[in-house]
């Protein structure tokens, strides 16, 4: 899916994605949903206090390695949704909704709570840590998989604004993606996914 991803950002370049048959393209798509629906439910927080727990660690790499997967097969969906002169057939609303719904709950229960301590649950039952105190002690260290998914969210979330300026999408996928594009910028030390947000705010407000 990594290759998929990266051969189709090619293609999509070159703007000759049209030249495939519609059938396999649509039926690429399809497969491309069940991927992203893997892994659009899969939560976990990765605390560095227990990283001696290598079970616990290892269940935790293989929720970021499926999360990680589905976020390749939206980017692949995007890339051939947003090349040029595609026909109407691509554009399938349950692989966009689904694309939607996995960038909406990995920015909110993976990433956000890793880049801003603020957004992140307190193990002991207190609820969400909201003290400002809670950010000035926050590690900057970042493991290495959770830089790469947020650099690919910080992909599709700039993705998704080019398909704003191609396809009509439905009242309530507008109103998804015009959540997605505001709530970064209430959340610290994410600035690349803000920069890709006023792309997506400015493609809803033309939309």
């Amino acid at each position: 899916l990594s290759e998929l991803g990266s051969e189709s950002a090619k293609i999509k370049a070159m703007g000759i994605m049209d030249k495939l048959s519609t059938d396999k393209t649509v039926k690429v798509l399809n497969i491309l949903e069940k991927n992203i629906q893997d892994g659009s439910k899969l939560s976990t927080l990765l605390n560095h206090n227990n990283d001696t727990e290598d079970e616990e660690r290892l269940w935790r790499d293989l929720i970021m390695e499926r999360g990680t997967k589905s976020a390749d097969a939206c980017l692949t969906a995007i890339n051939i949704m947003t090349s040029p002169n595609m026909p109407k057939a691509v554009y399938i609303e349950d692989v966009i909704e689904r694309v939607i719904q996995y960038t909406k709950f990995h920015l909110q229960n993976t990433l956000y709570p890793q880049y801003d301590p603020v957004y992140r649950v307190d193990p002991h039952g207190g609820g969400v840590l909201s003290s400002k105190a809670k950010r000035a002690k926050c590690s900057t260290h970042k493991q290495r998989v959770i830089v790469m998914l947020y650099n690919k969210v910080c992909d599709i979330v700039s993705s998704l604004s080019e398909l704003l300026e191609i396809q009509l999408l439905t009242d309530t996928t507008i109103l998804q993606v015009s959540s997605m594009g505001i709530t970064p910028f209430f959340v610290e030390n994410v600035s690349e996914l803000q920069l890709c947000a006023i792309k997506l705010v400015t493609a809803v407000s033309i939309f």
